[in-house]
């Protein structure tokens, strides 16, 4: 009995926390309630709010059509997956919060979608994604440079914003300390591959260049000997090997820690930096605030509405197990909003409808257990009996229907789109917290009343 009791106060101090965690507005009004009335001084429980997709928090939908003319069909694929390694890149670079950038592969057409919550005027990215992905080499930056530029940020770093804009040194502070841009740049790479050391094993990327790019490298290499050049992608540094010796004949080698698939990513964003392949785009949906305000409004009213219609169900069919029901599903909730926020999880129309039908799924869990203590205290079957064994016979009921949802909830992650598979991420997070909350929560409540009088009352459980 001691156990039990024990279950029960680890129960509630779980649905405490997670409540906390998922409504902390609720809880730090009570905490400033408590604070003023006895002069106490507790802290605020951390609000962090949940993450909300484009079609809730608003925002733009592009849609870009990739000219893959110029390029092989067997280099298609990892064209565009470069490419959209360097739109992705651009878009977190212009502050978007869990962008998503997809390809989409239909026949001949090759397109790149692009979604950015909370970018409401899209003019700025969209000048930004379509820029044509660049790719630089760069060489150290001789001491007396360096210590110059280094000189000038120390200068106005405590300067505001504007007043450092004003700054005679501002034009120097802003350029990089440690690499100089050359004429090399992407327009003269033929091709990056990935290969493999003879003698250790290790991956290393092959750099081929054109005929001009080779005459350019080949300078490179004879005036940076012992130094290291620097490979940019959109500003970005990839890899700075140190120069061993002359490089002539266009073909150059990074050598580097690298996993295999660590050089196969920079390959491929060499190749996507240094092919012209242009986008453009062909569709633009723009969703404003408001729209995404009432979607959540709608959602939230709709789930409130069908879970006061369960519970009130739940109520007047089965009686105190009905009402013992509620408190699990309260509890089941919390826990999965809570998720929500840990893992985190992109919330999207389609993702509020996995989690309600995830409810559904708990509430199945519940009825099958409580149609199972039924049929056994109809026998006669004591009251702790009829609850191991209705939940002995119900338990491979819940188990198969809850995985082979599960399986079909991992082919729509795995095969779907953006919103599909924040459906099924949703209903999977909730089918294995339903069980969770109908097997130890539902279980452990219903056991609190073996042994007393409440359980002599067989209409409330019959």
């Amino acid at each position: 009995m001691r156990y039990l009791y024990l279950k029960v106060i680890g129960i509630i101090l779980l649905a405490l926390v997670a409540g906390s965690f998922a409504f902390p507005g609720l809880i730090n009004k009570a905490i400033d309630g408590a604070n003023s009335v006895f002069g106490f001084i507790i802290p605020h429980f951390p609000e962090q709010p949940f993450h909300l997709g484009l079609d809730l928090q608003g925002g733009t939908h592009l849609l870009y059509e990739a000219d893959l003319s110029g390029i092989e069909n067997e280099n298609k694929s990892t064209a565009m997956q470069g490419l959209r390694d360097v739109i992705e890149r651009r878009v977190n670079l212009f502050g978007v919060s869990e962008p998503v950038v997809a390809v989409q592969e239909s026949g001949d057409h090759y397109r790149l979608a692009v979604e950015l919550a909370g970018i409401t005027n899209p003019n700025q990215a969209i000048e930004l994604i379509g820029q044509t992905p660049f790719l630089e080499f760069k060489t150290e930056r001789p001491a007396e440079e360096r210590q110059e530029i280094l000189d000038a940020q120390a200068e106005i770093q405590d300067l505001s914003l504007e007043e450092a804009r004003q700054h005679e040194k501002w034009s120097l502070a802003i350029s990089d300390p440690n690499f100089v841009s050359t004429e090399l740049t992407g327009q003269y790479l033929e091709k990056a591959e990935i290969a493999f050391d003879s003698q250790s094993g290790v991956p290393l990327i092959l750099l081929q260049f054109d005929s001009e790019g080779s005459e350019i490298f080949e300078r490179m290499t004879a005036q940076n000997i012992g130094r290291q050049i620097a490979i940019y992608i959109d500003g970005t540094p990839i890899s700075a090997p140190v120069v061993q010796d002359v490089i002539s004949g266009g073909r150059a080698q990074i050598n580097g820690d690298f996993t295999v698939a660590a050089a196969k990513e920079i390959a491929r964003n060499l190749n996507a930096g240094a092919l012209p392949v242009p986008i453009s785009l062909v569709n633009q949906q723009s969703i404003g605030p408001t729209l995404g305000e009432i979607s959540v409004n709608e959602s939230l009213k709709a789930g409130i509405i069908g879970f006061v219609a369960i519970i009130l169900f739940l109520i007047a069919y089965y009686r105190l197990p009905g009402l013992l029901a509620a408190f699990s599903l309260l509890i089941y909730i919390t826990l999965v909003l809570s998720l929500f926020k840990l893992i985190p999880v992109t919330l999207t129309l389609a993702g509020i409808g996995g989690f309600v039908l995830s409810i559904g799924m708990a509430v199945d869990a519940n009825i099958l257990i409580f149609s199972r203590m039924r049929e056994e205290l109809s026998k006669e079957q004591s009251f702790a009996g009829a609850i191991e064994e209705g939940f002995k016979r119900s338990w491979s009921s819940i188990r198969d229907g809850n995985i082979t949802t599960l399986i079909v909830a991992l082919i729509l992650f795995i095969l779907g789109t953006s919103f599909i598979q924040g459906f099924a991420l949703t209903l999977s997070i909730g089918i294995v917290v339903s069980m969770f909350s109908a097997i130890l929560v539902t279980r452990t409540l219903l056991r609190i009343f073996v042994g007393t009088m409440l359980e002599k009352w067989r209409f409330l459980w019959i």
